[in-house]
């Protein structure tokens, strides 16, 4: 039946859509020190781009970050790539690592933070709900098609509606759990 591959490929979809945002969120500051902070930033290693997790290991303290390249010849890259991201933080070379010090964050800058946290899980939203539209418009095509019956179309959209809320609900989870870590710490 192809109405069962429409609807599964898109509930894919929307999986990958709410993990994406899962890993969008480690890269948000807390005010506790975490190495996804700055595991993506992009270095100039040589000429390539390359994922700070790649060029070094990045430890976790209550209140900082330490970076040990695998080659020493990169600090100078890795310390200029962390000024120019938006992390708003000052590098601190230690020898053969960098050191990075989480100030505390204020109740201000949490709420802020917060905000751009749902700001994030409404474009996700949004995402998932246009999942939907074009799942729904691929369902009725097929139906004009000839494909599908009437019933297995109105089925499907069932299915694909009952998909669409558990994803917005899971990213509703998401969000709030992201947004208690951010205000508490």
């Amino acid at each position: 039946m192809p109405t069962r591959k429409i609807v599964d490929e898109h509930s894919k979809t929307m999986d990958k859509t709410v993990e994406f945002l899962r890993s969008e969120l480690k890269s948000v500051r807390t005010g506790r020190a975490a190495p996804g902070l700055v595991e993506h930033l992009m270095v100039n290693y040589y000429g390539t781009p390359t994922p700070l997790k790649s060029l070094a290991t990045i430890a976790a303290e209550p209140a900082s970050l330490l970076i040990k390249p695998f080659d020493i010849g990169c600090l100078k890259d890795i310390e200029r790539a962390i000024k120019s991201s938006e992390l708003s933080l000052a590098p601190i070379m230690d020898g053969k690592m960098i050191r990075l010090n989480l100030p505390p964050l204020s109740e201000e800058r949490r709420k802020q933070i917060v905000g751009q946290v749902k700001q994030l899980g409404e474009k996700t939203k949004v995402s998932v709900r246009n999942i939907r539209r074009d799942t729904i418009k691929q369902l009725e095509d097929a139906e004009k098609a000839k494909t599908i019956t009437e019933d297995h179309r109105d089925k499907a959209k069932d299915e694909i509606e009952k998909l669409t809320k558990k994803h917005v609900d899971a990213i509703d989870e998401v969000i709030k759990l992201k947004s208690e870590e951010i205000m508490s710490t």
